[in-house]
């Protein structure tokens, strides 16, 4: 209000709250960890399965073993299950928690090896984490591919706002927005600005995989 600038009431906390979002890392390498993680686990599982016990003793026992990453989902599952639930519902509230679609084939899995009460589930359980260990290396394969653009878009952002923060404090280029209109404008053009900023960092993200187990896919089927 004192220099004139009203249009900083709304640039300035934007650019504090945004620009450490747009320079943050992914959570991709956060994810591929708990994927890994979820490898790990389902090995141990597998490992315990082996030597004769049930499914319901050899989840409790994998909790000693349990990779830091997926720790709290595998801790409230065994204390679930320790309080007598049905193995299935514990199974499904487990999925949920992950909120992963590796996490949903791990758990349907589960799931029908606690209604089958097979003795071919430790194989299963084997295969099945070979195939989330080949899902970790196509991850990384990606995230590396996709590591160079996220950099180049950090870099624009940094010029781009070492550019417009020189530009504002030089005085000459900025005079014309002084005015109502003037400014107006100014956070109309910053704004889709910072739109192309966020829009390029979205396209160096991935989707994510659809779910199919839980109670949040239930929902949206009801929901249709």
């Amino acid at each position: 209000m004192v220099t004139g600038w009203v249009a900083a009431i709304l640039v300035v906390p934007a650019v504090v709250l945004g620009l450490p979002y747009l320079l943050s890392a992914p959570p991709a390498d956060a994810e591929v960890r708990r994927l890994e993680a979820m490898e790990e686990w389902v090995r141990s599982v597998s490992g315990v399965l082996t030597a004769g016990v049930g499914l319901e003793q050899a989840i409790m026992t994998s909790l000693r073993s349990t990779p830091e990453p997926i720790r709290p989902e595998v801790s409230r599952l065994v204390g679930r299950i320790r309080a007598r639930w049905g193995t299935v519902p514990a199974l499904r509230i487990f999925a949920d928690e992950l909120n992963d679609p590796t996490g949903d084939l791990i758990a349907a899995n589960l799931i029908l090896g606690a209604k089958r009460r097979g003795a071919g589930l430790a194989s299963v359980l084997d295969a099945l984490a070979e195939s989330v260990g080949d899902d970790v290396r196509a991850r990384r394969e990606i995230e590396a591919d996709r590591a160079k653009p996220r950099s180049n878009a950090r870099l624009i952002t940094l010029i781009s706002v070492a550019v417009l923060g020189f530009l504002a404090l030089s005085g000459d280029y900025v005079a014309p927005y002084r005015t109502p209109f003037g400014q107006a404008l100014l956070i109309v053009l910053l704004t889709l600005y910072a739109g192309a900023l966020l829009w390029m960092r979205k396209m160096s993200q991935g989707k994510p995989m659809p779910r199919f187990i839980g109670q949040s896919v239930r929902d949206e089927a009801v929901a249709a």
